[in-house]
């Protein structure tokens, strides 16, 4: 990877994760780790354009025929693709369908751009993590293998202590807080060769009281109420949070947003 390329373009691909949830602007809108990222490609490159064509709750399959034939239309110079994850969280997986959709994904996306981004998204700890595990690492396992087939870059968020930290998850315990995203966009950036502005990202946070048992299970409660049993009904319904809503930024524009 050379150092401080120069990229001119960035078209992002995924579901929850890369449209930014849970880092919530005063305007209501989610930033994340792909606009950061932008944010900080712009600064570098006059006329930099960016698409975000990322929706929640996405499967891969959803992925595949809604985003990835747009993205590889659009000619970009980097490519973004974070996908599948949603799938290995389901009671029901087929993992062979998944591997065999992201290797679709891969294989049209890579010939589109100079530099296709693949990542190992990371997990928050608790036992979620433990009872979906074989199922992610089988995930990451398959997007390893492709970067190296097809000339990716992987992003190893997964091996990152200071992702697994419970602090840098919002209260739905399913996206990363301002924070965490601020670190993903980080890692993104150093991986795609440019110098770094904080070598210590994967650093864990310094270790803190934690909470006691009363708040511990007031967060609990919260956190069953307004996002795991909602969560549980659009699973049992097949509705998606991602039903309905269009494409975060789905044209290849210039872009002047957040760096930092």
């Amino acid at each position: 990877m050379q150092t401080n390329p120069m990229y001119t373009s960035l078209v992002a691909v995924g579901d929850s994760f890369t449209e930014g949830m849970s880092d919530l602007l005063p305007d209501g809108n989610y930033r994340g780790w792909a606009d950061v990222l932008a944010g900080r490609m712009a600064a570098r490159s006059p006329g930099f354009r960016y698409a975000n064509l990322a929706v929640r709750g996405k499967l891969i399959k959803q992925i595949v025929d809604e985003q990835v034939d747009v993205a590889a239309a659009m000619q970009a110079d980097v490519i973004t693709l974070v996908g599948g994850l949603n799938d290995t969280l389901r009671p029901r997986c087929d993992m062979g369908r998944v591997r065999g959709l992201l290797t679709e994904a891969v294989e049209r996306l890579a010939p589109s751009c100079k530099q296709l981004v693949l990542m190992r998204s990371p997990g928050r700890q608790g036992p979620v993590l433990e009872r979906f595990r074989p199922r992610m690492e089988e995930l990451f396992a398959c997007v390893d293998e492709l970067a190296e087939r097809h000339g990716a870059v992987v992003v190893d968020l997964y091996g990152a202590a200071s992702l697994s930290d419970p602090r840098m998850w919002d209260v739905d315990r399913l996206h990363l807080t301002d924070e965490g995203h601020r670190r993903v966009a980080e890692a993104v950036w150093q991986t795609l060769g440019y110098e770094g502005a904080d070598a210590e990202w994967r650093t864990p946070l310094p270790p803190s009281a934690p909470p006691n048992w009363l708040a511990r299970r007031t967060a609990d409660v919260h956190f069953t109420r307004q996002h795991l049993l909602p969560w549980i009904g659009r699973r049992l319904t097949g509705r998606s949070s991602g039903d309905g809503l269009p494409a975060k930024r789905p044209d290849l524009l210039p872009y002047e947003g957040p760096a930092a």
